[in-house]
């Protein structure tokens, strides 16, 4: 059987609008709960989220047990890329005392409240702490195989390394793992095991929706490679597709293996070059957008011009030639629509007569605003998160 040890939380989002109670538990055990009908999830049941519970329970046919709690945890987003709001705050979180599971799968994650103690034949575990990662037998669970799936973040305070074959064989010598999955991002994961190391690749989604994409690709992992028993390497090629489809279209559980394999996806490529960033930036609002844009592009590694930070405010004759000068410096634009201001519009034109891909997030507009907009090929997205990575899959 498949028993999956996490978290059970309230996740909020507004834009897109989310509301619902999940956690990188709840969420793994749905994504599993077509391929495995009599999925297990263990957890901290918080008493105000128990009508979540029985939601989760009733929806995807799973079995929910383990500790009852007093106070619920909330993550609150204001997208879905966003660092969230933890509520409490996770330095007032009680700590609770380790439940055990015992089981021939298992897939742990870390969580707030305390931790899961593990005995399995086979064990993927995924340590969702940036801050304070835990090796999987510190606490006392053994599995006769065991894969880890992190983060650059997380295995550097695991390790002493940061390049990422070096980080895998420290973590096979240091964690007792049979398997390491490292994920990088658009640069898809990093896979060592006993037969080598392979990079295997991300794929692009339509839209990209990111609350519990990880999620999402752990319980993936765990489906293709410790339930069917595939090769690590197309265990976690599956799993990248799993993920592209959720990214999509929000919806659980994952395809079966057969399906994700036919489906036509497109590898994500990184690519080079400087994305300007054209966008009103004369009122809060405006600047907070463009202040976000600019970081989240930033913590992306992507190199970024941005008129706000590297022209400034000005009259026309000066600001102008600088910011088209900018504009001849780069490789592509995000451009915010929202409102039509004028100055964007005319960037947007000079880029577009550059032959420069565009990516024009628009929001609440109205066809006939947008007409040149789209009739030039820019490519029209109303989505903030999904704006920000196609702007990034569209460097050459």
């Amino acid at each position: 059987m498949t028993t999956v040890a996490g978290g059970l939380y309230q996740e909020r989002c507004i834009e897109p609008y989310w509301d619902d109670v999940y956690g990188s538990g709840g969420r793994a055990a749905a994504a599993l709960s077509a391929a495995v009908p009599d999925i297990q999830l263990k957890t901290y049941r918080a008493r105000p989220l128990l009508d979540g519970v029985e939601n989760l329970e009733a929806v995807y046919g799973i079995a929910v047990s383990g500790p009852e709690t007093t106070r619920a945890i909330s993550f609150d987003y204001f997208h879905s890329l966003a660092v969230p709001r933890i509520e409490p705050r996770p330095d007032a979180i009680a700590i609770e005392a380790p439940f055990d599971v015992t089981d021939d799968v298992v897939l742990r994650f870390g969580m707030l409240e305390g931790s899961a103690r593990v005995t399995a034949d086979r064990a993927v575990y995924d340590p969702q702490s940036a801050f304070d990662p835990r090796p999987f037998a510190e606490n006392g669970s053994s599995a006769r195989e065991l894969a880890l799936i992190l983060n650059r973040l997380e295995a550097s305070r695991l390790t002493a390394e940061t390049e990422g074959a070096a980080i895998i064989r420290d973590l096979l010598a240091s964690q007792g793992a049979s398997i390491v999955v490292l994920k990088m991002g658009g640069h898809g994961a990093l896979v060592g095991c006993k037969e080598g190391t392979r990079l295997v690749p991300a794929y692009r989604s339509t839209t990209v929706w990111k609350i519990g994409s990880g999620d999402v690709y752990s319980a993936a992992f765990t489906q293709y490679w410790a339930i069917e028993n595939r090769p690590p390497f197309e265990a976690a090629d599956l799993a990248s597709r799993a993920v592209s489809a959720y990214c999509a279209t929000r919806t659980l559980p994952i395809a079966p293996a057969k399906e994700l394999a036919a489906r036509a996806m497109e590898p994500v490529t990184p690519g080079r070059g400087r994305i300007y960033i054209a966008a009103p930036f004369f009122n809060t609002g405006e600047r907070w957008v463009v202040e976000e844009v600019r970081a989240l592009l930033n913590q992306m590694g992507v190199d970024v011009f941005s008129p706000l930070h590297d022209v400034g405010p000005g009259p026309g004759e000066i600001v102008a030639p600088l910011d088209l000068a900018g504009i001849d410096t780069c490789a592509a634009m995000l451009a915010i629509l929202n409102g039509s201001d004028p100055g964007t519009v005319f960037e947007v034109g000079y880029a577009r007569a550059r032959g420069m891909p565009v990516i024009a997030l628009a929001q609440n507009m109205r066809a006939e605003d947008l007409k040149m907009v789209a009739g030039s090929g820019c490519h029209i997205v109303e989505d903030f998160v999904s704006a920000i990575y196609k702007s990034v899959w569209a460097l050459p």
